[in-house]
């Protein structure tokens, strides 16, 4: 069969997923090449390569946010948060699966139900909440939010992938001796790998670049303050030093960005896995 024809339209598809992808990457070249310009620079012109590098950028961001603080207190807000959503939904989507009831069931599907729900109706709920409970400015407090944010989309998640795994295995560690938290940590949790490193990611990427829960419980505990938060120092009611901030939110992005390159390809795999087995 001559497949000639069919040339020009692949030739055309290509040409149109190389100009997709620049429309995409765009957003980076602006925030990498603004970063290391000066502010007049900027203002004249923001498309354009830099006419001298201002490297210097990146050294007052560094002392301006407090550069560490604010990187470890991203860091550590983020693991604990990851670490208690993992744990807890991964429990609770395990014993939705194994026992069916109807008081599971009703728990399940208020949890899916939570994912519809936009969070700026919560907002003024969540303060009120948050300052009756004593949690506003505190690193638990923030980690408690974040823990009940992401269970919902985390049990959907698990709640498939379970589905997949072997009740027979199960079965055998029980005859075997071991009672149910062994059964748990150490047949199925291993078993839920796939999953585990897509929700892990997911997670992740939401807690690390989140601005609006951090502003509104931890509110004006500076020791707290996180990566997205500090960078709003640059932004003032009648000036906007867009040289700092861009150059702030380059070295806010790289890790996470690195961290996303580096395990991407388990979104897909663990989504894909969870949502037809079972």
């Amino acid at each position: 069969m001559d497949t000639s024809r069919y040339r020009p339209k692949h030739f055309v598809l290509e040409i149109a997923a190389i100009l997709l992808a620049l429309v995409f990457l765009s957003p980076f070249y602006l925030v990498l090449s603004n970063s290391v310009k000066s502010l007049k620079e900027i203002l004249l012109d923001a498309a354009s390569f830099p006419a001298v590098y201002h490297w210097d950028n990146y050294a007052k961001v560094w002392d301006a946010i407090d550069f560490p603080q604010a990187f470890w207190n991203s860091l550590s807000i983020t693991v604990l948060s990851v670490i208690f959503i993992v744990m807890f939904s991964s429990m609770a989507a395990y014993q939705i699966v194994r026992k069916p009831s109807r008081f599971n069931s009703f728990v399940f599907l208020l949890l899916v139900s939570a994912m519809i729900i936009p969070f700026q109706s919560l907002m003024l709920q969540l303060v009120r909440v948050t300052s009756i409970l004593e949690l506003r400015g505190e690193l638990y407090g923030i980690v408690a939010c974040y823990l009940g944010f992401g269970m919902p989309l985390s049990v959907f998640l698990f709640h498939g992938f379970i589905k997949s795994v072997p009740y027979e295995l199960e079965e055998a560690a029980r005859v075997d001796g071991s009672n149910p938290y062994g059964v748990f940590f150490r047949i199925v949790f291993p078993l839920l790998l796939p999953i585990i490193v897509t929700v892990i990611i997911l997670n992740t990427l939401w807690i690390w670049n989140d601005y609006l829960l951090p502003v509104l419980v931890i509110g004006g505990n500076k020791d707290l303050t996180t990566l997205p938060v500090a960078v709003t120092k640059f932004f003032g009611q009648y000036t906007k030093k867009w040289d700092l901030a861009l150059a702030g939110l380059v070295m806010a992005i790289t890790p996470i960005l690195l961290f996303f390159l580096s395990l991407q390809r388990y979104i897909v795999e663990g989504v894909t896995a969870g949502s037809v087995k079972g």
